[in-house]
């Protein structure tokens, strides 16, 4: 019965992303939002007027966002197919000069062989320019959705609290009702600071990588800059492509295909750091996530969404997260997702000496 039930949701899911896509991300974005919101009623600020200052700021953001990058992405994508093939073909003169090392008799010339059967077939593969029109549908879709969303954010946020208070009543009794609006509260808390923490560090990812392609001398490096920014809000494939990326533009940027690799290597040690350095220390213990259910999430909303569900997928994990650690049945579940569970516990009872009166001593 729960399998079938299961079944039946994911594919609902599936095939409902049109309609579930704006909500979802309408409902993180209000979750993100909503202590700014309420942070500006303190001051004298109702919701309605902070809502569309909220919405008009980020729609602000990605029209001149989308205005600067329009062009060179544009340019880059109508040379798409001229630079697979100068990828290719130095690609090819490389791999020639490596096979030629290797030829050391009768089995070494049969590898060689298979190699060349192999680049003939890659070469049918890199001519193609299909994923081109496929890539420019997405980003529209993407782009529709994102607008969808932003105004059912502003309705969202410019309500108030009428939801959690909608919340609160549905709960029967009262510890439940307390219950609710913590798990609300900590779950706003929570997503608002993963989220802001994580763009203020693509943001500091963003900046080292164009500089690092700026000293290297590739063209364009602020437009890299950019898209390092955005390609790091889904993790593991974010990174992927972005230095896969940004090594084809630099192989035919550059004459020597030594020199070229720099770029990929440079992208790839930033994003290195970024991943196992700056991220774990600058989100905390509170919000460090286990790295496998990370992996296995973000590939799973991959399957089902594409690259929308790459980039809801972690915030969706810190939701799941919050409303486990705040439910007894689901608390072994959220240990499970926590980056460690023997920390999260230590934080527990740090906050448990808080709440009493105490004051915690934490390890800096």
């Amino acid at each position: 019965m729960l399998c079938s039930f299961l079944l039946a949701m994911f594919t609902a899911t599936y095939f409902a992303r049109d309609v579930l896509l704006p909500i979802v991300l309408a409902i993180l974005l209000t979750l993100t939002l909503r202590p700014v919101v309420r942070g500006l009623q303190r001051i004298g600020i109702p919701p309605g007027i902070s809502a569309v200052l909220l919405m008009l700021a980020i729609g602000l953001g990605f029209a001149v966002a989308g205005y600067f990058l329009s062009g060179p992405i544009g340019q880059m994508a109508a040379r798409a197919p001229q630079i697979g093939m100068e990828v290719q073909f130095k690609l090819a003169g490389l791999m020639d000069r490596l096979a030629s090392l290797r030829e050391v008799g009768e089995q070494v010339t049969e590898m060689a062989d298979a190699a060349g059967a192999t680049d003939e077939k890659m070469e049918v593969v890199v001519d193609q320019s299909g994923p081109i029109p496929s890539a420019v549908g997405s980003v529209a879709s993407i782009g529709s959705s994102l607008v969808a969303a932003m105004i059912l954010t502003l309705f969202l946020l410019a309500s108030g609290d009428f939801y959690h208070r909608r919340i609160v009543e549905a709960s029967p009794k009262l510890h439940d009702k307390k219950r609710a609006l913590t798990i609300v509260r900590d779950v706003e808390r929570q997503i608002s600071r993963y989220l802001g923490a994580i763009t203020v560090i693509n943001a500091g990812l963003g900046v080292a990588i164009g500089l690092a392609l700026w000293i290297i001398g590739l063209p364009m490096p602020h437009v890299w800059g950019t898209l390092a920014f955005l390609l790091n809000f889904m993790p593991f494939i974010g990174a992927i492509i972005g230095t896969v990326a940004a090594g084809a533009f630099a192989l035919v940027s550059f004459e020597s295909v030594p020199y070229a690799l720099l770029v990929p290597l440079a992208y790839f040690t930033l994003t290195t750091i970024e991943g196992n350095f700056v991220t774990p220390m600058l989100v905390g213990r509170r919000l460090e996530l286990n790295i496998v259910s990370v992996f296995v999430t973000v590939a799973f909303w991959i399957w089902l969404w594409g690259v929308p569900g790459a980039v809801l997928a972690v915030p969706f994990l810190v939701v799941v997260k919050a409303v486990c650690d705040h439910v007894p049945s689901l608390k072994a579940f959220g240990s499970f997702l926590s980056g460690d569970p023997a920390m999260k516990a230590e934080d527990r009872d740090a906050d448990g000496r808080e709440q009493n009166g105490k004051p915690a001593t934490r390890a800096a």
